[in-house]
């Protein structure tokens, strides 16, 4: 049967080609890891937060009150995700040098119990190495049981050696689901 040996060489083919597919991506998040620390384009705040001064350090800072940066809150959940998050404080005005407080809210509208994890981004990349967190929900995963709510903190501090044409910073979080596979999940 000559036809048969031609869907068998197709199923084959086309496997093959799913599973090198399949590999590939996941292959792409270390290479594209790569290539943005090299070239410095979206370089994640988790990279950054290695060299961040300590509490101490930030908290004998002189306060700059002749300047004034605006830092916009943002955000997201990613997909599907059954979860009310935003910013209680979408826009705040802070001087460098000064220690600021702000909380996102969030709500698992899920009838069961789930883990989240918050992942930062920020705008003008050259901010990032003068934005520092010192306290921050990112820093750890988040359970909530079902219909849960809750207030997160953020307490964060402009250095005062942000650029001085940079005014505003825009801070955006993405919701991602972590809950562990033995948890039982919304589908």
């Amino acid at each position: 049967m000559p036809g048969h040996k031609t869907h068998r060489k197709v199923i084959i083919t086309t496997s093959i080609v799913a599973i090198a597919m399949f590999g590939f991506s996941f292959a792409l998040v270390p290479f594209y890891g790569r290539i943005c620390k090299l070239t410095g384009i979206n370089i994640s705040i988790a990279d950054k937060e290695l060299s961040k001064p300590s509490l101490a350090a930030l908290s004998t800072n002189a306060v700059d009150l002749q300047r004034e940066i605006t830092v916009q809150f943002i955000a997201v959940t990613h997909k599907n995700l059954p979860w009310d998050f935003y910013p209680e404080t979408r826009m705040i005005k802070v001087h460098p040098g000064q220690n600021t407080k702000v909380y996102f809210y969030v709500k698992n509208e899920n009838q069961k119990a789930m883990t989240i994890q918050a992942i930062p981004s920020m705008t003008p990349i050259d901010a990032i190495s003068h934005f520092h967190k010192i306290e921050c929900f990112c820093f750890r995963q988040q359970s909530l049981g079902a219909l849960q709510s809750k207030d997160m903190p953020l307490i964060f501090q402009v250095d005062k050696d942000l650029p001085k044409e940079i005014r505003t910073i825009t801070l955006a979080y993405t919701l991602f689901d972590a809950t562990p596979t033995d948890e039982p999940r919304k589908t």
